[in-house]
């Protein structure tokens, strides 16, 4: 049958229920979240005189929990307009709600009794055929379904979302005994297409298999630090982004999730699976059970690995467990030979190996971690999943991996390690010595394009399921039709060419430029239409600010006028090209990265896409077109002119605060992203394919090369004089310094036109010729080199 999902029931409205209440209305999906009744009122309620028959109390739980999670942070919402798609009611007035659903969630308290109660209420409403799953995080799917209906059975099982929902891309999908192969094919495609899921079909087995290795690799760690006599400064600056993980690195990243989760999975897993090889691991440390026992249990309590506390003159103070005398000091600096000499290397692949190779106790930590965490991988596969490649993704979709437990033994060297690890006397599954005895020296092989795993069963590489609708370019090397050192051309098929690039934080120089010009060369004369796109947890963070500071420091005026020049005509070029260009961003997409989606035929940006003109920042405005392209999008809304004057105003602010969207959602209200043009990929693994679909759509409409703009409408001195009234006033409240007024007057000039008497039809070049003069000015400005010092220093993108 074809299933559509029109309306979903959510029950609970804890933390995950309406969370995830919130990301099926970001995707357009009307919701009903319920949660149980108050036990009694408030003293609040009581003065109020509202009494408990009251929708304001029988619903007070589920819409205060609504309420916390749209102000929550970061957002769980695209946007906060989304919150209309959301209906709140409670259990025993709004149960019946349910037979109009498609889909119910069970999102309730983690125990099997009251979770069967739950269901036997549901069955009474519930429509046959309807969907109806389970968000449990480790209680065994089979012992759900027992006693229910047939038609319940056969459309019941488990999706277990990460939280936050939005953000962490893992949804577990756990068949129970008698589900219909054909609901786990829907909510599989459903997860992925339009939820953005990475899906992984997981058996079920305790923990299923994203807490099973993930919470091992939390219990390792701790066993290394021990075992090394590390501390947690040590092992957080060791565990973070340099190993390409969350920020949040190991602690941190407890204390957010909670101790007391951490501690439940963990104790649970060895009573659960008593033969599990590795259950010593799972032991608690004495650490832990005295921070369980002292309710320091993170965020929730204020206090676990870390403690936020007023210093002197009341400023905030960030202070670490000492988990030997288990009291509170000042966080500890830490430097390692091994990190100092990774900290260059920007390719994480090639990092990890510097990491593993060190000489130091770091180098100590990062074999003792790894090769734990192999064997115990290994050991997972059969027994929770037959494919290899399910355990990676559910480790970078579910933890915030950039590199999973197999993909890091390919990067190290499979056979390399494994001798390392027998020398050691910790023993991976016996199936990978037969696997390297076959003469198969990976986990993964990349053959046509396709990405292959190598598979227990048939002793043989295989595609890996699912992906055939993706594009990944960084597997196409066998497909590049041009190159130089910072850039890549691919041919991926049916006439369309795509463009990456790799440099630091993929930023934008001369060679890049270079690239999008060839590459639009290239595409003209074979083929239909050209993608650009790129890998990595980023789109963009913009123009090279090392290159700018040096022709600025350096006084080079020539050649930082030929550089502004340059990128001006590349985005020029991306306009005015006789083939279709269809940008596909995703991550940070700043300053020139940002430019370039504004110069595109058309957007087809990741949902998680963080979009904006930050170039006030650092002291600049932006000179790559982006200020340029503004003006052109006030003057094309063809609105009165006190309301295209407001309208200006708006963008100038935007520019002028640096705002940054917090998804491609908002970078349509912020006129980044235009409806009728431009698209949003859920799921990041589509958009190249997406991309490649409206350039093929726009190549089959008949596409022709624009016209050159002369027709664009400025306010002259008629919009410079509100904008520069705003800008003191802003002044006079202090609320920017004489340095940012001085930038904002010279933005608020290029984007009216200059001081023309009356609103005037200009060109585009002449806009850009003013929006060139004054990043030229501010590049000679002395608070503008130290913003761009001060930019190269942090080694930080750019952000509002």
């Amino acid at each position: 049958m074809n299933r559509a999902i029109k309306k979903v029931a959510i029950i609970g409205s804890g933390v995950m229920g309406s969370r995830i209440a919130c990301h099926f209305a970001g995707i357009g999906v009307e919701v009903l979240l319920l949660d149980i009744v108050p036990k009694e009122l408030t003293p609040a309620e009581t003065a109020k005189g509202i009494t408990t028959d009251k929708k304001s109390f029988r619903n007070r739980i589920v819409n205060d929990a609504l309420q916390a999670t749209l102000k929550s942070k970061p957002s769980a919402v695209y946007t906060k307009e989304v919150a209309k798609n959301v209906t709140t009611g409670n259990i025993e007035d709004n149960l019946q709600l349910i037979a109009d659903c498609d889909w119910v969630i069970e999102a309730v308290i983690e125990r099997l009794d009251i979770k069967q109660q739950i269901f036997t209420q549901i069955e009474k409403y519930r429509k046959p055929g309807t969907l109806i799953t389970t968000n449990t995080s480790g209680i065994p799917i089979h012992m759900m379904s027992e006693g229910r209906s047939e038609d319940f059975q056969q459309h019941f099982c488990g999706t277990h979302f990460f939280n936050p929902p939005r953000y962490l891309r893992l949804l577990e999908i756990i068949p129970a005994p008698k589900t219909k192969p054909e609901v786990i094919d829907f909510l599989m495609e459903y997860g992925d297409r339009h939820l953005g899921k990475t899906t992984v079909l997981c058996k079920d087995t305790p923990a299923f298999i994203a807490n099973r290795v993930g919470v091992f690799g939390f219990m390792a760690v701790f066993h290394a630090m021990q075992q090394l006599g590390m501390n947690v400064d040590e092992i957080d600056s060791l565990t973070g982004t340099i190993l390409g993980r969350p920020k949040s690195a190991t602690f941190r990243t407890g204390d957010v999730v909670g101790l007391d989760t951490l501690v439940h999975v963990a104790k649970a897993l060895p009573q659960n699976v008593p033969n599990d090889e590795a259950k010593d691991i799972f032991k608690m440390p004495p650490f832990l059970d005295k921070m369980v026992e002292n309710k320091w249990l993170g965020d929730k309590t204020g206090q676990g690995f870390y403690k936020k506390v007023k210093g002197e003159g009341g400023k905030s103070e960030i202070l670490t467990l000492n988990l030997q005398t288990m009291e509170y000091g000042p966080k500890q600096k830490t430097k390692f030979p091994t990190i100092e000499a990774a900290k260059p290397v920007d390719d994480l692949a090639q990092r990890l190996k510097v990491l593993y190779a060190g000489q130091d106790k770091a180098g100590e930590f990062y074999r003792l971690f790894h090769q734990m965490l192999f064997a115990y991988a290994s050991n997972r596969v059969p027994e929770i999943a037959d494919e290899l490649y399910k355990i990676d993704d559910a480790l970078k979709a579910g933890f915030g991996w950039e590199i999973g437990a197999f993909e890091s033994w390919d990067v190290l060297g499979v056979e390399q390690v494994l001798a390392q690890m027998d020398a050691a006397g910790i023993n991976a599954a016996a199936w990978v010595n037969e696997m390297l005895a076959s003469g198969a020296k990976s986990f993964y092989k990349t053959e046509n394009g396709k990405r292959k795993y190598y598979d227990l069963k048939t002793k043989s590489y295989q595609p890996i399921t699912g992906t055939d609708s993706f594009i990944l370019l960084e597997h196409l090397d066998e497909k590049v039709v041009w190159k130089n050192s910072a850039c890549k051309l691919y041919d991926i098929g049916d006439g369309v060419v795509a463009l990456r690039w790799s440099t630091k934080m993929n930023s934008i120089g001369g060679e890049v430029l270079e690239g999008i010009n060839k590459s639009i060369a290239i595409a003209e004369q074979q083929y239909k239409g050209l993608v650009i796109a790129n890998g990595g947890a980023n789109f963009s963070a913009g123009a090279n600010v090392g290159l700018i500071f040096m022709f600025a420091a350096e006084q080079e005026y020539d050649e930082l006028d030929m550089a502004v020049r340059q990128f001006q005509a590349a985005t020029m070029r991306m306009r005015y090209s006789s083939i279709p260009v269809v940008m596909a961003p995703h991550g940070l997409t700043l300053g020139g990265g940002c430019e370039m989606c504004l110069h595109a035929d058309a957007v087809q940006a990741a949902a998680e896409s963080y979009i904006g003109l930050v170039e006030l920042g650092v002291g600049l405005i932006p000179g790559g077109g982006g200020t340029k392209e503004m003006v052109v999008r006030a003057s094309d809304r063809n609105l009165k002119e006190d309301i295209e004057l407001n309208y200006l105003q708006q963008l100038f602010i935007n520019i002028g605060t640096a705002k940054v969207a917090t998804s491609a959602h908002e970078a349509f209200e912020m006129a980044i992203m235009q409806k009728g043009r431009d698209g949003i990929s859920i799921n990041p693994d589509r958009r190249i394919a997406d991309a490649k679909r409206k350039v093929l759509m726009l190549h089959e409409q008949g596409y022709t090369q624009p016209v050159h703009r002369t027709d664009i409408k400025v306010q002259g001195k008629s919009g410079l004089g509100p904008l520069m009234a705003g800008i003191h006033g802003m002044w006079m409240g202090k609320y920017i310094s004489d340095y940012d007024k001085f930038i904002a007057e010279k933005l608020a000039y290029v984007m009216c036109g200059g001081d023309l008497s009356a609103p005037t039809l200009v060109s585009e070049q002449y806009l850009l010729d003013l929006e060139r003069e004054a990043f030229l000015s501010l590049c000679g400005q002395r608070k503008t080199l130290e913003r761009l010092q001060s930019i190269l220093q942090s080694g930080k993108p750019l952000r509002n």
